[in-house]
């Protein structure tokens, strides 16, 4: 997590696209704050108007804003992900598996069977053509 937090690019590109993409989205949120005639649209499409304008004229001021913005994201995307993947591990996979063992399937054909003579899975032998080597699986 450090080390991408280091790596964060800010070109020029970079910096211009930050500042037109913060400022179009504060000044869309202006748009419906005004709409829907709350009192704080004129700070929204202020600071949206002061993001696009130096995005676009003078993009390096704000370098330290986009490091700022980037690291907060690195961050809240290392936690949500771990997160919504132990959620989805303990509320989906989890039940799934207990069930199957509570059925006594074996899904993956790993079960021990003393009588068999070998798990060796025969294989039709047909005549290799060129284009089977190519596309192997």
């Amino acid at each position: 997590m450090l080390e991408e937090i280091r790596n964060i690019k800010s070109t020029k590109k970079e910096l211009r696209e930050f500042g037109l993409t913060i400022g179009i989205i504060l000044v869309i949120l202006g748009g419906v704050s005004l709409w829907r005639d709350k009192g704080f649209y004129p700070y929204f499409l202020g600071i949206g108007g002061l993001f696009i304008v130096s995005g676009l004229t003078l993009p390096h001021i704000l370098k330290p804003l986009q490091k700022v913005w980037m690291s907060f994201s690195i961050i809240v995307g290392f936690f949500s992900s771990r997160l919504i993947l132990s959620i989805l591990f303990y509320i989906v996979l989890t039940p799934i598996g207990l069930i199957t063992r509570l059925l006594g399937k074996d899904i993956l054909g790993q079960r021990i069977d003393k009588t068999r003579r070998s798990y060796w899975h025969e294989r039709e032998a047909g005549t290799k053509n060129r284009e089977s080597y190519e596309k192997q699986y």
